[in-house]
């Protein structure tokens, strides 16, 4: 039977999806993991590896642009309109649920695959709110307080907001191609070369196997729904990997199947969750693991909470932005990147000061401190 164009992606996109799921449970790759290496124990491996990632997301998703394989200006990242407050304020909110719900889209996914309960209460709950904001009750909040301040930078005559466009804005310089590929040996070399510049680093395979496999499945992404679904009479989204809006949809589709359609981002979940069972089971790994306290629920469901609100705000989660939508040089990503981050290193450093019996406030005041934003308070 001759598969229809959307379907066609979808497989593809599910296939690449179960490489992906079984790569990240083997390698442990974890982006909320890859924070609190580097917050708790001042070692980056697992953060390089993401930075490795997105290096060589930008890379190859870029020579693509150039060849004219895919389109970038067709996908939410590159549009004019510029959601600066969505960015700032949903990379900040995911980076605390991440934390909270310990560990981001995808890796809730991952650990699901594997056998932890926990995360399929986080991943429904993420779900489901991320749902309710696209479409849902939640809405409402989304485009009254949220998108109500988004910048049109079309009638500044910049036709998106990518990094390229606007340095070109700011500068008159004419030379478009030039000002793209000067962004592309600065971003994406730079994260790559940050990511290999450590001998430890270097010696730590499943982490460089980790950064280059995940860079180079982004790009594959963009390449099943960019060209291989590329059909004038049955178009689908250009789109790559991302892990919260598609859980949203992954929940309705399993509740409406008779009356949905499948698509690229309802593969990839369920095709994330099959590879890291896969691995989990060949490689002997797969446990059932639960809640260990009332307490630990608690976390996990605001943690999925504010991971579905944050990342349907700020267009994406830790891969969503912080690698395919880093791959395009959208100034969208940079900003919820870096939110993401601060988000849960802050988190991290209260949680750390709480443990130490400190009230939350004075634990907010002395992780700002820790972090150089505010001055150290007194005894």
């Amino acid at each position: 039977m001759e598969l229809s164009n959307v379907h066609n992606v979808a497989l593809w996109g599910f296939l690449a999806a179960v490489v992906f799921g079984a790569i990240a449970n083997k390698t442990n790759f974890c982006t909320m993991g890859a924070v609190s290496d580097w917050v708790n124990m001042d070692d980056k491996n697992r953060l390089r590896a993401w930075f490795l990632a997105i290096g060589v997301a930008i890379i190859g998703t870029q020579l693509m642009q150039a060849r004219g394989v895919v389109d970038l200006g067709q996908s939410i990242y590159l549009t004019a309109n510029f959601g600066w407050l969505g960015h700032a304020l949903g990379g900040f909110l995911f980076g605390v649920g991440m934390t909270l719900g310990g560990g981001c889209g995808q890796r809730t996914l991952v650990r699901f695959g594997g056998g932890n309960l926990k995360s399929l209460v986080v991943m429904l709950v993420l779900g489901i709110t991320a749902y309710m904001t696209l479409r849902g009750l939640i809405a409402p909040v989304r485009i009254n307080a949220i998108e109500v301040v988004n910048l049109d930078l079309a009638t500044r005559n910049m036709p998106d907001q990518g990094i390229a466009t606007l340095i070109q804005s700011l500068t008159g310089v004419a030379d478009m191609k030039a000002v793209r590929w000067a962004v592309v040996a600065v971003v994406g070399l730079g994260f790559t070369l940050y990511a290999l510049a450590s001998r430890e680093f270097l010696t730590s395979y499943k982490n460089l196997f980790a950064g280059f496999s995940i860079g180079l499945l982004i790009v594959a992404g963009w390449y099943i729904t960019g060209r291989l679904g590329f059909d004038e009479f049955e178009p689908v989204r250009l789109e790559s990997y991302t892990f919260v809006a598609p859980v949203g949809e992954s929940v309705n589709y399993l509740m409406t199947y008779t009356g949905s359609t499948i698509n690229f981002g309802i593969a990839a979940v369920f095709g994330v969750i099959a590879g890291s069972f896969l691995y989990a089971v060949v490689s002997g790994t797969f446990r059932i693991e639960t809640f260990s306290s009332r307490e630990d629920m608690v976390n996990h469901v605001i943690g999925g909470v504010l991971m579905g609100f944050g990342g349907v705000i700020a267009l994406g989660c830790t891969i969503g932005q912080g690698v395919t939508g880093m791959s395009t040089l959208a100034l969208g990503s940079v900003i919820t990147l870096f939110t993401i981050i601060f988000g849960a290193a802050l988190t991290m450093k209260v949680q750390g000061h709480m443990m130490d019996e400190q009230p939350f406030w004075r634990s907010l005041r002395l992780s700002l401190a820790d972090m150089k934003l505010l001055p150290a308070p007194g005894p």
